[in-house]
């Protein structure tokens, strides 16, 4: 079989979000609708596909990329995580068909014929957490990972979901570092583990704080699960600062680290995230990976279209690894053109028209127009950080010169009152 590329083909495409996501992911990730098939040809007429995240991967494709793989042999090409991910997965899928093989066959043993995985969702109201994880039930799903903000009270959306929660159903609550300092998070996650629902935490402080995610994991009886590689693989072991790993990235990576994750016999989900495209490929990965324990994250369920067929079906939290040779489904080719687009935007951050207010149980308010300006002023300690009864809300634009006003006024700086201007 003639392995040689012949071309490579890039579609750029614009895939909706689900209502609630929708709701909730522009305030922060408006551009994670945006992406990149890459489809590959091989000289024997194979075609393999893959895809990009355009702005929020490990690596896009250039035009470099592409040129470098023109003539070359796809089989010789295919772990070069320098590729981007598209065209990487692309590579996969194309030598897979090629030899009549699924891709787990070339990434490694199968070690397992399901997979773990979990629904995913950015931080939201509990309201809007019930209803997500009410579905996510619906399909199969055991886990929920999800976003931990200082702007919404974490204790009462857990409250909240968990008294709708199957005793089953588990949580993994990711922090992005937004604690700070050991000793805020040795108060606050003892307190959240009361929820039985709780099952692990992520990244509570900044990963390269060694001493304080030591002190913290002596604190709470939930797992912590760290990103793979900061700090160091070898600090992380001796100091004991984690459970077990988030691994992403390029194929040779996921390989090479998940492998040093299992010497240290450390659990670890993958996050390799993406439509349905994306999720077939990780669930091949999964399958060669002994620690890959913990459910992965793929976020494929943000969007009203998998972009594959059969879509990924879930039942008791997990999905079966495909046997079909390559990444063993077929690309909605009637859904990539319908939503086709004639090029690849700008990254549409930030969202353009949106007011936002932070609701502080003092009954003061702090207006901003998108996450990225309040992240920073948590992060930097010029906010109370998780305060009881916090609540943050999206200000609907009235027509009125008050809302423009203090939307323009946002958008410039923080506009913090001692009252609920703007409604």
């Amino acid at each position: 079989m003639n392995l040689e590329i012949k071309q490579v083909e890039r579609i750029p495409f614009s895939v909706p979000f689900r209502e609630v996501p929708a709701r909730n992911m522009v305030r922060e990730l408006p551009h994670w609708t945006l992406f990149e098939i890459c489809r590959v040809t091989l000289q024997s007429g194979i075609v393999g596909f893959g895809e990009t995240m355009q702005y929020y991967t490990w690596g896009t494709v250039s035009d470099a990329a592409v040129e470098k793989c023109i003539g070359c042999n796809a089989a010789e090409l295919m772990w070069d995580d320098s590729l981007g991910a598209g065209l990487q997965m692309a590579l996969f899928d194309a030598v897979g068909k090629a030899n009549d093989v699924p891709v787990h066959r070339l990434l490694g043993a199968q070690h397992r014929d399901r997979c773990f995985l979990s629904w995913w969702d950015i931080d939201m109201p509990a309201e809007d957490w019930v209803l997500e994880c009410r579905q996510a039930i619906s399909e199969g799903y055991t886990a929920f990972k999800t976003k931990a903000r200082p702007w919404f009270d974490l204790d009462h959306q857990c409250k909240v979901l968990c008294e709708t929660l199957p005793p089953w159903f588990d949580l993994d609550l990711d922090f992005n570092s937004m604690l700070v300092d050991a000793p805020r998070a040795s108060r606050l996650l003892p307190e959240i583990e009361k929820y039985s629902h709780v099952k692990l935490y992520e990244t509570p402080l900044p990963q390269d704080d060694v001493r304080g995610n030591n002190i913290v994991r002596t604190k709470t009886n939930v797992a912590i699960a760290m990103h793979f590689g900061v700090p160091p693989i070898m600090t992380a072991l001796k100091e004991e600062v984690c459970d077990g790993f988030v691994i992403g990235g390029g194929a040779s990576k996921v390989v090479r680290d998940a492998t040093l994750a299992a010497a240290a016999n450390k659990p670890f989900f993958l996050q390799l995230v993406g439509t349905g495209i994306t999720c077939a490929f990780a669930i091949h990965l999964g399958a060669v990976l002994s620690h890959a324990r913990w459910p992965a994250v793929n976020c494929h369920q943000l969007y009203t279209h998998p972009m594959v067929k059969p879509a990924i079906t879930v039942s008791n939290g997990l999905a079966d690894v495909p046997e079909a040779p390559g990444l063993g489904v077929e690309l909605d080719e009637e859904t990539v053109e319908r939503f086709r687009l004639p090029e690849m935007p700008p990254k549409p951050y930030p969202a353009p028209k949106l007011l936002l207010a932070i609701r502080w149980p003092s009954g003061a308010s702090s207006y901003y127009t998108h996450t990225m300006q309040y992240w920073e002023d948590f992060t930097a300690g010029r906010l109370p950080l998780f305060p009881s009864g916090v609540y943050l809300e999206s200000i609907p634009d009235d027509g009125s010169s008050e809302w423009r006003d203090l939307q323009e006024r946002a958008q410039r700086a923080p506009v913090h009152t001692g009252s609920r201007a703007g409604g």
